[in-house]
Parts: C-alpha cells; structure tokens; sequence
C-alpha cells in the first residue's frame, strides 16, 4: 500500500473509531445522570462537548449537572447558553432563572421566570423557588418520573419492592387464604411476609407466593435486600427466633433487627442475627453498596440525630460486621429517616419526614461532590412524592425503572406499590440499507443535521448497517448517509407531537450504488504487460473482485469491457492487441460463471484513449507507459 493511502486509511479509521466513540460517551452520560452520578456525567457530557457532538443536548445536560452539584455559577452559564437554543424545552427558562436566584441575581431571576410563564411554564404550589437551596426547584422544573401500573397489590400493606433477577421481591400484610392468622394490633392486620412475584406480573400474588425457607415468622417480616450472586440476602424482621422467642425492650416493645440468610437447595436458610442489631433498639431497611462491602440500615440507636438515622457499617471479608457509622446530617435530620437504598452508582436514595417536602414521609436522593462524599439531596416531587408517606425507593440497573411505595389516595389498600420510569430518552435510530440488493451497508458516515443545517452528531453504522443517535422531542432534523461506494442519501424527520412513551424515531435511509464497477468492488485497474494480452496473476484477483460483486452483490448488473494499449507500435497493432485484451478479459470472467449477457461489450480502443501525454513523439518511462496498457469496466445497468 503506498504511504498516501496508509495514511488516508488511517485517518479513516480514526474518524470512525471517533464517531463510535462519541455515541458511546453520550450513552454512558446519560446513563449516569440518570443514576444520579452527576460528577462523572458532567466529565463525560464536558467531552462531547469539547468534541462538537450533539451539542445543544450535551450544553442543557451539563448545565443540569452543575445545579444539581451545587454550583449555580457553572449552571447559569451553559443554562445562558441553553436558553439561546432555538425550540429549547421552556422548562430550561425556569431553570435558568433558579440559577440566577442561586447566585443572588434576583432581579435577573424573575425576568427568565416571567418569561417562563410567557412561555406557557406554570409554577404549582409543589414549587420550591422559596427555598435557598435550588437544587430541588431545577430537578422539579418538569416531571421526572412517571407511574408504571402494579397488579400484585392488595387490600392490606405492600411495600419494600426490589428486583433481582427478574423476580420482584416485596412485604406484604396479605395472609389470607390461611387458616390461622395473626393480627398486628396496631391496625389489625395480618403481620408482614416476604413474597416473591414475576417481574412484569399482571395477575394478583396470593399467600402462595410466599418466600420459601426460614425467612417468614410469625412476626414482621421484610422488606429485604439480596447479593449480585443470589446466594446472600439481609432482611428485616421483629426481634424473635424459634429458639428465644419473642423479646421485648425496656419498654415491652418488640423491636426490628437486620437478619442474614443463605440460598440452599432453592431454601433461605441458616438465619444468623447480626452484631448491629440490639433488644432496646430497631435496626432495619437493609441496602447493600454495588460491591457489597457495605450494608446501609436505618436505626433510632442511641447518639442519632434524632427519630431514626440512617447507618452504613463495612461488611468484612469474613462476613463479620464493623461499627456503625452516622452517614451524617445532609441526610439525617431530628425527625426520621429510614429506607436507604444504594444505586449500581454508589448514590444514596432515602425517606425522610425531617426534609422540605410534599407531605409526610417524603423520598430524596443525594448527590455526591467531587470527593465522593454527600453533598446535596433531592426531593424527587411528583409523582413519586405525595402529600401521604411515600418510602421504600428502589432502582433498577438500567436507572430509569423501580419501585416506590405510598399510602396516598386512589391505591387499592393501605400502602400500595408502584413503579415508575423515567422519560426515556428519545432517538433516531435506523439501517442504511443498498437500494439495488437490499443488502446493510456498515461503516456508512450518518451525519445529524437540525433545521437551520447545523451539524449536531456524526457516527459510523455498524456491521448491520443500523446506526442510532439520541435526540431532542419538539424538533425537526435531517439525516444524511455517506459511503464513498455511494451516492448520499438524506430524508428530513420530525420529534414533534410524538407520544411521550416513544422512545425511538425511525430513519431508514437507502443508498444507490455509484456506477463504477473500480469503486464496488475495491478494483484496482488491470494492466497488462507490453506487447501482451494474457491476463497476469495480480489481473485475476481484481478481475476475481468483480465476478464477486456481480454473481453476490448485485445479481442484475451489466457492464461493457474497455482496452487499451500504450502508445508503442503502430495503430493498426495496437488496435489488434487492444481488441485481444478485451477478448482475453471477457474470456476469464465467464469462465468464472458470468453470463454472456451481463456484457454487453468488449472492445479494444487500441492507443486512442491514453491516460497521460504518453504519445508516440514524448520520452515517457516504463511506469507511465504500464498505465495505458490496461482495461476498464463500465456499467451499464443496475437493476
């Protein structure tokens, strides 16, 4: 290969690996915010950024990762930025504005948000632009989450959702179909079981469904947490064993203790109480950190903020438990805390009635600063928050679907479960497909342009073809397809007016193959040497390309053979010699089964079409003259 074509090569390949590799980060990116690992997202949506890919949406991400990191200086620059946006979403006007207002530019504030309201923005009572710390005001400027329907609640208390493995795992007062039932005094239900129900699930979950082995009592049991590897599981449950019994504190209350249990034969078992645990205290809600070197818990022990608090304590190697640490007081407050939960990003999501919030028992995640430790906390508003208790947050790995749990009105008993999912991302995904074979075509340039013809995104499709880059709703978009093969293709779509569910908008794009046989099938022009017509060693592999292209890739094509000689010898000669290269071509590419008639022609053109200035009275050299001795391929019809 010469050193111009490396080099061309290479900067090709650079290009494509670029492309992939932006797609790439944009996933990753958006994927962490919706964790809300918002430090590493910024780094990640900063890249693109500095990169010029899909720039708009990479600008109004990173400004939503500066305000909810707690800084309003970064956040209002690129919201400045954002707001300029032709079509911007107008929630972005109100964030703009919270920024201001974290800054203390106030005057300027109520100008975006007035324009906020011009624009159609309304600012319910659930707003917190009261509140000294924005955070929660920008995180709230639109819905975040939106309810999934559950059909396995039931007329009593559900709660503590958490999936794994495809199985969701809850606590339920639901002991019907029992002969002998216990009542809990306190609102005469059916104490709490462990239950275990299909992921997706759409009929009822009777008393069947119970969690086999030693984990249910006779007591309160649940809600739980289980290993990656599905063979540990720590759960909740009141202070009794077979073997003690029931034991009370000081004041007679039987209190809640953190269990662990092991999978045998299909059957948790081996119960084990934990050293955390204590008679004059509850200690429950299990989580577990994503490598599981850490249990999460909540706990009214004694030396706490006050109601209850949430704990973390380090899971040794050997299993055994260290002390107790207070995850300190951006979580905890005077009044209670409970329910954590830790994401596959290390972010803490928790209950709280102590915390600014909608109602009662409200649910918070935290950010976690540069350092890694909690910075900040969330109220994440309607709909997951109420005006009732709102607790038992779980997150699935994908970061856009769990569980939640609440005793608002319009559930079917006292807590009920619900699910939610995040506004899925929305993209134009697609195949760039040949028009003649239909075949895929990787490695096509798609190149996203928006209205006024400004380049947002550029990637490579891959070995099927398919190509997928994500994009703003409200907007309209071209989409062009490149491949030096052939001729672009481009198609205009829209994300208006498309239904908040639909996650993708399709662009197929096909591409016409441009009509040169060199370019289809990689071909490097035959030669032959002087004075002959026989086809040499390296003419049979490119002429072998074309028998390829033409019995595989495009079944109907036709082409006409054209051959040339060099300028040496007289006219009449080299018409001949011409006319016996054609011949000799033509003869080798139907002895490899290509049918007579997908050649329309083979004709010798002697030295009348020379490629350089190579004629009878010019001193040329030996490689000047070797390319006019050649033949060439015309097609003639693709379909």
């Amino acid at each position: 290969m010469k050193h111009k074509n490396y080099i061309l090569v290479c900067i090709a390949l650079m290009l494509s690996l670029s492309a992939f590799s932006q797609q790439g980060k944009q996933k990753r990116a958006d994927t962490l915010f919706n964790k809300f690992s918002f430090v590493k997202a910024a780094k990640v949506y900063r890249e693109l950024l500095q990169n010029n890919y899909n720039k708009d949406y990479a600008v109004r991400r990173l400004a939503d990762c500066y305000a909810y990191l707690r800084d309003p200086r970064n956040a209002s620059r690129f919201y400045k930025n954002a707001v300029k946006q032709k079509n911007v979403p107008v929630e972005y006007y109100y964030k703009y504005a919270q920024s201001l207002r974290g800054m203390k530019k106030y005057d300027e504030s109520q100008v975006w948000l007035q324009r906020y309201k011009d624009s159609g923005g309304v600012v319910t009572s659930n707003d917190f632009s009261k509140n000294t710390n924005f955070i929660t005001s920008v995180f709230g400027a639109k819905q975040q989450y939106f309810l999934d329907r559950i059909r396995f609640n039931s007329k009593y208390s559900d709660f503590g959702a958490f999936e794994h493995n495809g199985k969701v795992y809850f606590a339920s007062a639901r002991d019907e179909g029992v002969s002998i039932k216990r009542l809990y005094g306190w609102n005469e239900q059916p104490f709490l079981d462990i239950y275990v129900a299909e992921a997706g699930t759409k009929r009822n979950v009777d008393h069947t469904a119970k969690l086999k082995g030693d984990i249910n009592s006779i007591y309160h049991d649940g809600p739980l947490t289980i290993t990656k590897d599905g063979r540990t599981m720590y759960f909740s449950s009141n202070n009794f064993t077979k073997q003690a019994g029931e034991r009370t504190d000081r004041k007679g209350l039987t209190n809640m203790k953190i269990y662990r249990a092991t999978l045998q034969d299909s059957i948790w078992t081996n119960v084990e109480d934990l050293s955390i645990n204590s008679d004059d205290f509850s200690t429950q809600h299990a989580a577990l950190n994503v490598d599981e070197t850490k249990l999460y818990f909540a706990s009214d022990r004694p030396g706490g903020l006050g109601g209850s608090d949430i704990y973390m304590v380090d899971i040794n190697p050997d299993g055994s438990l260290g002390e107790p640490v207070n995850v300190g007081d951006v979580v905890n407050t005077e009044s209670a805390e409970g329910f954590p939960f830790m994401n596959n990003e290390g972010v803490l999501f928790f209950s709280s009635d102590g915390h600014p919030g909608l109602g009662l028992y409200d649910i918070f995640g935290t950010i976690k600063g540069e350092d890694g430790g909690i910075a900040d906390i969330i109220n994440l508003g309607v709909p997951v928050n109420s005006n009732k208790d709102d607790f038992s947050f779980t997150m699935n790995k994908n970061g856009i679907t769990g569980y939640f749990a609440s005793n608002r009105r319009g559930g079917r008993g006292d807590d009920d479960i619900y699910a939610y999912h995040r506004k899925p991302v929305l993209h134009v995904e697609g195949v760039v497909t040949d028009a003649i074979n239909m075949n895929p075509i990787p490695n096509s340039i798609i190149t996203l342009y928006d209205e006024n013809d400004n380049q947002i995104a550029y990637m490579e499709t891959d070995e099927n073809g398919f190509f997928q880059i994500n994009i703003d709703r409200n907007k309209d978009y071209k989409i062009v397809a490149s491949q030096d093969k052939y001729i672009d293709d481009y198609r205009k779509f829209s994300s208006k007016n498309i239904q908040t569910e639909l996650t993708k908008v399709a662009a197929n794009l096909l591409l016409n193959p441009v009509p040169n046989v060199v370019k289809l099938a990689e071909l490097n022009t035959i030669y032959f040497d002087f004075n002959k017509y026989n086809i040499r060693e390296d003419a049979a592999l490119e002429l072998d390309k074309i028998v390829n292209l033409m019995q595989n890739d495009y079944p109907d094509m036709i082409i006409r053979i054209e051959s040339h000689t060099d300028s040496r010898g007289d006219l009449t000669y080299n018409d001949r010699l011409s006319i016996d290269r054609a011949n000799s071509t033509y003869d080798y590419l139907i002895s490899k089964g290509i049918d007579p008639v997908r050649i329309t022609e083979h004709k010798g053109y002697g030295e009348r079409r020379l490629t350089n200035g190579c004629e009878d009275d010019e001193d040329c050299e030996e490689e000047e003259h070797q390319l006019n001795r050649r033949t060439q391929f015309i097609v003639v019809k693709m379909e």
